[in-house]
């Protein structure tokens, strides 16, 4: 029973080293927080930090095999794992390939560390960009000078983090660091996935999935995602303009994925059927669709609550109400919008999203 205990534990730690969890970062258990004074400060020494966090990255994750070979030692006695050659066959397998994978990392390491890192990925990605008689080094003191700077354009999670400065445009992913010029990259929009609440705000999100290919064939394309509210931002810090390649509607404000989210519970409302011969007026609001809305008291039926019955016939359309919903709300808690109640904008009657009922 211990063994599987211990069995189920490190597969659910391994998991949180590997795929480092907010619990974790929260509680600074991270390669970044643990080795930070090895690692360095990643404002003075960029590219050399994320040279070292890769390198120690893959050192750490190579040794989880072996570390649960070792925790057994302790959980399961009576396998005899401490003695290797008491051991069966099954575990002396399993021993073998562990060290033998630990090894192998050691000697990567090994490979990349000589010539002062020149052999480490990032390296080599960054020798692309030399110019003649120059090194890797000056393209990282290049970059290293640019990250300093206060008006770079940074996002995303630290095992997806995207960076633009004046002249480059990065990814941090693990493993690697993404690295091409702004003047040969194309970003282009691909994807588009919408939220309809965030983990993290309990607000809707769309997110965005941005390709960047460059003209120089030496460098690898790579994809970014960022939130739609982030994206008016890159675009100005971007010397090229974004190309829509899969005619995404981005939505660039808070109101408008709002809006989205608003829609759609509307839709799950009661229906409002117009007495026959009622003629739909246009939306006193835009002018530009006709009234397709009408408020009904429908969130509660005991006579409780602060919604009241309004009486207005239908004049306003969904978009033009949800407009004025989201107008009424508190901008800084975005996450109480859905559950608030706001006045009728004709009569002033009090309503919750729960009483907006299309009208057929």
């Amino acid at each position: 029973m211990e063994r599987l205990d211990f069995t189920l534990a490190y597969v659910v730690f391994a998991i949180c080293v590997v795929f480092t969890p907010n619990e974790f970062r929260s509680a600074g258990l991270t390669v970044q927080n643990i080795f930070s004074e090895w690692l360095g400060s990643e404002d003075i020494g960029f590219i050399q930090y994320h040279i070292k966090r890769t390198t120690l990255t893959v050192l750490i994750h190579c040794s989880l095999p072996l570390g649960y070979y070792m925790g057994m030692c302790v959980a399961a006695p009576e396998e005899n794992l401490t003695y290797i050659h008491l051991a069966s066959q099954g575990w002396q397998l399993f021993f073998g390939l562990s060290v033998a994978f630990q090894l192998i990392s050691f000697a990567l390491v090994f490979y990349w560390s000589k010539n002062d890192w020149a052999n480490h990925p990032i390296s080599k990605t960054l020798s692309i960009f030399a110019i003649p008689q120059s090194s890797w080094s000056a393209v990282a003191s290049s970059i290293n000078t640019e990250f300093r700077r206060i008006e770079k354009f940074a996002t995303g999670p630290p095992d997806a983090r995207v960076i633009v400065t004046d002249t480059w445009v990065m990814k941090a992913t693990v493993y690697h660091l993404y690295v091409t010029l702004q003047q040969d990259a194309h970003l282009t929009v691909i994807d588009s996935k919408q939220h309809e609440l965030s983990p993290d705000s309990n607000t809707p999100i769309q997110i965005l999935t941005l390709k960047v290919a460059s003209i120089n064939p030496n460098i690898k394309s790579f994809d970014i995602r960022l939130n739609s509210t982030e994206y008016a931002e890159l675009r100005e810090k971007l010397h090229s303009p974004i190309r829509n390649a899969a005619n995404v509607v981005v939505h660039l404000t808070l109101s408008e994925l709002f809006l989205e989210t608003f829609k759609s519970q509307v839709e799950m409302n009661q229906v409002y059927r117009q007495t026959s011969g009622q003629e739909l007026e246009p939306c006193i609001g835009c002018m530009q669709v006709s009234a397709n809305i009408k408020l009904m008291r429908l969130c509660r039926d005991d006579g409780d609550g602060e919604c009241q019955q309004c009486y207005c016939r239908p004049m306003w359309c969904l978009i033009c109400i949800g407009k004025w919903f989201a107008s009424r709300q508190d901008q800084t808690r975005p996450e109480t919008w859905l559950s608030s109640i706001v006045a009728c904008p004709t009569c002033r009657a009090r309503f919750c999203v729960l009483d907006i009922c299309l009208v057929e």
